[in-house]
C-alpha cells in the first residue's frame, strides 16, 4: 500500500482530515515518483541480464545447488531457479514503484520459509541469489538510485531469513 493510500485510509479511519506531516510524506512521495520509476524501469529493462548474472554468481558461490541432488541441478530446475529469482525482482520493482515494501510483503513473503522448507530448498541459497541481484541491479544505477533500490533487496533477504 502505498504512503498516500495509507494516510487515506489512517485519516478516514479517524474521521479527519490529512495531517500537515501526512501531507508532508506524500509531497515527499510524489517528488521522488521520477526517481522510483527510473528505477523500476532500469530494473525492468535489465532483467534478463540482472537475473543471468546473479544466478551465475550465486552457482559459483553455492555450487551445491547445482550439483547433483541440489535444488537447481539439471537444465529444468536451474530454469526454476532463475524463475524464481525473475519473480523477485519483479516484486522488488512493485516496491520501488509503491514506495512501499508492502507489496513485497503482501505478495512474496508470506509463507516463503515454509514452502521452500516443504521443498527442501536451502532459503539461504535464495537470500544468497537476491543479494547477488542485487549487487548486479545497483551496478548499472547512481548512487542515489543504487541505496533506493538496494534497501528493497535488503528487506526481502531480511524477510526471508
Amino acid at each position: 500500500m502505498s504512503i498516500v493510500t495509507k494516510s487515506i485510509v489512517n485519516a478516514d479511519a479517524e474521521a479527519r482530515y490529512l495531517s500537515p506531516g501526512e501531507l508532508d510524506r506524500i509531497k515527499s512521495f510524489v517528488t521522488s515518483g521520477e526517481r522510483r520509476l527510473r528505477i523500476a524501469q532500469t530494473l525492468t529493462d535489465n532483467r534478463e541480464r540482472i537475473v543471468k548474472q546473479a544466478g551465475d554468481q550465486l552457482f559459483q558461490k553455492r555450487p551445491d545447488v547445482v550439483s547433483p541432488g541440489g535444488n537447481a541441478y539439471g537444465q529444468e530446475m536451474t530454469a526454476t531457479c532463475l524463475r524464481d529469482m525473475d519473480y523477485y525482482l519483479r516484486l522488488i520493482t512493485y516496491g520501488v514503484v509503491a514506495g512501499d515494501v508492502t507489496p513485497i510483503e503482501e505478495i512474496g513473503v508470506v509463507g516463503v520459509r515454509e514452502m521452500y522448507r516443504s521443498l527442501g530448498t536451502p532459503i539461504e541459497a535464495v537470500a544468497e541469489g537476491v543479494r547477488a541481484m542485487k549487487n548486479v541491479a545497483t551496478s548499472m544505477m547512481s548512487s542515489e538510485d543504487a541505496s533506493e533500490a538496494g534497501s528493497y533487496f535488503d528487506y526481502l533477504v531480511g524477510a526471508m531469513q
